[in-house]
């Protein structure tokens, strides 16, 4: 048995040394191939980072290991197919490729980590539904970050197949972003969060002062559960 945290980490440990044994293999040292190879690697290793400081508690659960070849694992791998025929291929790349690959990629690493950060200490302190910093205007701030990222790798790559991956693996974040809904419905606040923000899109109808709002009141919810329960066990 491993940990689905295991696989994935593998997985992110293997990026680096697979894309230095394309280049090597096809002997390509261009620069594409060393964007490529410093973007996905760079992002990798901050993912390692980011489960070491604050892991995701959702990969913790153990599966056989045979099932986590075939999923998560070779899934996985399936984002390695652009670095794949960015090198095979010796794609040369437009210039303004050079600056929108790492826009995306740094902006989604952003968002990604951040988020996750924001979630993973907030949830140390209480539980409950969170509705401020990056979760303000959209509901799910990490899978945006996720989407651009491998947006970002798939513009590199410079191939239509590295775009059917990522729309597949959205299909799956479009599926657990609404399963995550329907869970998040069980909180009273829930409904009025829904309609001030975008499920994945940040909601741009949205104000600094609506954002403001929601978070004073959610706080205010909160403290008078906390007040309500104290009165509960004060009497008894």
């Amino acid at each position: 048995m491993v940990s689905i945290n295991w696989i994935i980490n593998t997985h992110k440990i293997l990026v680096i040394p697979i894309v230095l044994a394309l280049m090597w293999y096809f002997h390509n040292w261009s620069a594409p191939a060393f964007l490529y190879l410093g973007l996905h690697g760079t992002y990798s290793l901050l993912w390692l980072i980011k489960h070491a400081v604050f892991p995701d508690k959702r990969f913790a659960q153990s599966m056989p290991l045979w099932i986590g070849v075939f999923t998560p694992f070779l899934p996985l791998m399936a984002y390695m197919l652009g670095g794949y025929l960015l090198i095979s291929n010796y794609t040369l790349l437009p210039d303004w490729v050079f600056a929108a690959g790492p826009f995306l990629v740094i902006l989604g690493v952003f968002l990604h980590y951040v988020s996750d950060a924001q979630k993973f200490f907030k949830m140390q302190l209480r539980k409950g539904l969170i509705v401020d910093g990056l979760f303000s205007r959209t509901r799910n701030p990490n899978y945006l970050g996720e989407v651009l990222i491998y947006a970002g790798f798939a513009i590199v790559s410079w191939h239509w197949q590295a775009a059917v991956v990522l729309a597949a693996w959205f299909l799956y974040y479009l599926r657990n972003m609404r399963q995550k809904d329907k869970s998040l419905s069980r909180y009273p606040k829930f409904a009025a969060y829904k309609q001030r923000t975008g499920i994945l899109l940040p909601a741009l109808h949205s104000t600094a002062s609506t954002a403001l709002r929601t978070r004073f009141e959610y706080e205010a919810s909160c403290w008078n559960e906390t007040m309500s329960s104290s009165r509960t066990n004060s009497r008894s």
